[in-house]
């Protein structure tokens, strides 16, 4: 198993996307500590997990939060080994939009929710990483419009914002934590079907759009178990040579036109 022994941390991990890495890093061997908000969610993620982990409530932009989640692990299992952070979500219904239709309270929000959480959350597991003295990996969700925009469908430019914000914050953490065997990377996913998609999971035009931006596979909408496999790898030993980078799960999105 690649994660045997392994003792992970996901923020954002009741549902979605983190939700299916929870399941599959269970599999692989890994103890988890998985951060909700939701607490239909998080009774069903307990489930899941049973005597691998447990899940919790909690703000991921709260800066207290990621905090209890490692700790949590750290009484419960031992050494913390990695740290997940999947949590983030669109401003759109708060104000996001084109740059001239952005509402302060939806700046503010999005910045929030996107950027504000992972710094804490990476804080966090610096602190512990550096506390115990042997390395350990952070792998952190971004998004492809951090870097291929997509203005027809797609234009809420205070995400987009974020989304490569997270990029050169990982990238800079990369840097100075190398030489502490400190690893640091960046998964950048295109359109997955997720409770923060709804919008344009229920949009005909947008879905045919997708079909033609994601060619790979008949064309296609994301699932959350398409992310996985990179997921396990960057938190098992697969990765110890690796920092730094951002790897697209898009389906294609990043090398194909908008036509």
């Amino acid at each position: 198993m690649l994660l045997a022994n392994k003792n992970i941390v996901i923020v954002g991990g009741t549902s979605g996307i983190g939700f299916s890495a929870a399941s599959v890093f269970v599999n692989e061997g890994a103890n988890v500590i998985a951060i909700g908000r939701n607490p239909d969610r998080i009774k069903k993620t307990k489930k899941l997990l049973e005597n691998h982990g447990t899940a919790i409530q909690g703000n991921a932009a709260d800066s207290t939060t990621a905090q209890e989640g490692i700790k949590l692990a750290v009484d419960k299992y031992g050494p913390l080994h990695g740290l997940y952070h999947v949590a983030g979500g669109s401003g759109r219904g708060k104000g996001d939009g084109p740059l001239h239709e952005i509402s302060d309270e939806g700046w503010d929000y999005t910045l929030s929710t996107n950027l504000d959480a992972i710094f804490y959350s990476n804080r966090a597991a610096i602190k512990q990483f550096l506390k115990q003295g042997d390395g350990g990996t952070i792998l952190n969700m971004s998004s492809v419009l951090g870097f291929s925009p997509s203005s027809k469908y797609f234009a809420t430019h205070a995400y987009a914002s974020t989304k490569a914000a997270v990029i050169g914050l990982t990238k800079s953490l990369a840097s100075y934590y190398a030489n502490q065997n400190i690893r640091f990377n960046v998964i950048a996913p295109g359109l997955v079907a997720t409770p923060m998609s709804e919008r344009a999971q229920s949009n005909n035009n947008i879905m045919d759009f997708i079909a033609n931006k994601q060619p790979l596979d008949g064309g296609r909408i994301g699932e959350p178990a398409d992310l996985d496999g990179a997921a396990v790898y960057f938190m098992s030993d697969n990765s110890k040579f690796t920092t730094g980078q951002v790897l697209s799960v898009d389906g294609g999105w990043s090398v194909s036109n908008d036509q």
